[in-house]
């Protein structure tokens, strides 16, 4: 029994120590190992160990207070009880030291589960932050892109509206003188007009002044 709790409590105190320090890949073989243990049947066997383990451990020192008490009324301890008052105590010994290891096994295999995840999120979150600051910087680069067309268009606009003014004042201008040319043409069709009048009227005197010839004449 004594040599069987030594061997169980070397083996725990090596996992222990791949646990604590990183050798190599032992650490994740030993937190692979652990994760086994935890699953399925795992954790119920361990639970029915670990009480086995500490029936034992107060049986034990049941043994040894009871050795103690018998000495303390025959007023000395024989060698037979004091053999087996050490061997109790050797067995209670060991049997504490590996629930105990047990319990930092434990305990260091759930922080460094919790440890392992949280790495894996901060290893996802800084890739989320990468891909933000990725979009963000083609969201700057359309934004600058956007920005420099609608200068663009802005400038565009500007000429097209200069140019519309110019083509106004252009417009304007023809207009006024077409009006112009236009009252140009109407002043010389009132001059035609009294020039034909004027025309017809001497053209009756002629004919007048011709009858009167003619009568002259005779």
């Amino acid at each position: 029994m004594i040599q069987l709790l030594f061997l169980v409590l070397f083996a725990e105190g090596a996992v222990a120590l791949i646990l604590i320090w990183k050798i190599g890949p032992l650490r994740e073989l030993a937190m692979k190992g652990l994760d086994q243990l935890k699953i399925g049947k795992g954790p119920a066997t361990m639970k029915t160990l670990a009480c086995t383990m500490s029936v034992i451990f107060v049986s034990s020192i049941t043994s040894i207070l009871k050795i103690q008490n018998r000495g303390t009324k025959l007023g000395t301890v024989t060698p037979m009880d004091q053999v087996l008052w050490r061997t109790h105590l050797i067995e209670a010994s060991l049997i504490g030291y590996t629930l105990f290891l047990a319990l930092v096994i434990d305990r260091l295999h759930h922080y460094l589960r919790k440890l392992v995840n949280l790495r894996r999120t901060v290893h996802t979150s800084r890739e989320e932050v990468e891909n933000l600051k990725n979009e963000n910087q083609r969201f700057k680069k359309k934004d600058a892109t956007s920005s420099s067309e609608i200068k663009k268009l802005n400038e565009e606009v500007t000429k097209l509206k200069e140019k519309l003014q110019k083509v106004e004042s252009e417009s304007e201008e023809q207009g006024k003188r077409a009006r112009t040319a236009e009252a140009h043409v109407a002043s010389l069709q009132k001059q035609s007009e009294e020039l034909l009048l004027e025309y017809d009227r001497l053209l009756e005197d002629n004919q007048i002044l011709q009858a009167q010839a003619l009568s002259f004449k005779i």
